[in-house]
C-alpha cells in the first residue's frame, strides 16, 4: 500500500514514518510512504503558496495553483490501482477504526495537509475525494492527522504486524476496551498480578479477560456499548 503525504513541512513527518513498525514495514516493501513538498510546485517567484482571503478574514489561504499541480503530479506517478485523495480537515467525517479498515481497500492514498487558515475551496471541489477529521479540535496543520491515518491504516496491511490477532482483539477494534495486561515482576510496590493470570486455567483466564473488557468499557467508554 502506498501513502503520499502532500505538505509544506515534510521534515515534520519523515522521522515518524522511518521509525519503529512503519519503518520496518517500509523496508520490507509492505508499505511505501512519501512526503512531497507542495512548495516545490508553486510558480510564484518568491515561492509563495498562500494569499489573503477574498471577503476579508484573518490569516492566509493556501492557493489553488501549487496545491492542484502537486496533487496532479503525484497522481500521475502513482502505479495503477485505486487511489483516494483525502484532505485532513476539521470539517471532515470523524476518523475511526471502521474508516481505517475501509481505507485499506485502496492501493494509494493521497493525504493533503492544509496549513494557515486552510485551502481554497476550489481545490476540494476539483481534486479531493473525501475530508477526514481526527477529532473535534483544531490543529495548526494537517501533518499530525495525516500521520495518524498512515499509522492506523498501515498496521492493518497484511504482514505489517506479526498476526491479525495483534489488532483484532485490542481496544476499539473488538468493540470493547482491552483487558488489563501485566508482565514481570509478579509484585511491584505491593501491587500483585491477578492470581488467575498466574495460576489459572486457560478457560478461566479467557473468562476473566472478557469480564474485564466489559467492565472497563462500561466504566470508561460506555458509548462503545451502544
Amino acid at each position: 500500500m502506498r501513502f503520499e503525504v502532500l505538505t509544506l513541512f515534510p521534515d515534520m513527518l519523515n522521522s515518524v514514518f522511518s521509525g519503529s513498525i512503519l519503518g520496518r514495514a517500509s523496508v520490507a516493501g509492505l508499505i511505501e510512504v512519501n512526503c512531497t513538498n507542495i512548495r516545490d510546485y508553486t510558480k510564484d517567484k518568491h515561492r509563495r503558496v498562500d494569499d489573503t482571503p477574498y471577503g476579508g478574514g484573518y490569516g492566509m489561504i493556501m492557493a489553488c495553483q501549487p496545491v492542484v499541480d502537486c496533487i496532479r503530479a503525484v497522481r500521475k506517478r502513482l502505479p495503477e490501482g485505486g487511489t483516494r485523495v483525502i484532505y485532513m480537515s476539521p470539517q471532515g467525517g470523524l476518523f475511526n477504526q471502521e474508516k481505517a479498515h475501509e481505507l485499506t481497500q485502496y492501493d494509494n492514498l493521497i493525504l493533503l495537509c492544509g496549513h494557515y487558515e486552510g485551502i481554497d475551496e476550489r481545490i476540494i471541489e476539483l481534486e479531493v475525494d473525501e475530508e477526514i477529521s481526527v477529532g473535534n479540535y483544531v490543529l495548526t496543520g494537517g501533518e499530525l492527522p495525516a500521520a495518524i491515518i498512515v499509522d492506523a491504516v498501515s498496521r492493518l496491511v497484511e504482514g505489517v504486524l506479526p498476526s491479525s490477532e495483534c489488532y483484532e482483539n485490542e481496544s476499539i477494534q473488538s468493540g470493547l476496551l482491552e483487558y488489563p495486561q501485566y508482565t514481570r515482576p509478579r509484585v511491584f510496590e505491593g501491587k500483585e498480578v491477578p492470581e488467575v493470570l498466574v495460576n489459572g486455567h486457560h478457560a478461566k483466564q479467557e473468562e476473566w479477560k472478557l469480564t474485564q473488557m466489559k467492565e472497563r468499557t462500561l466504566k470508561k467508554r460506555p458509548d462503545l456499548l451502544k
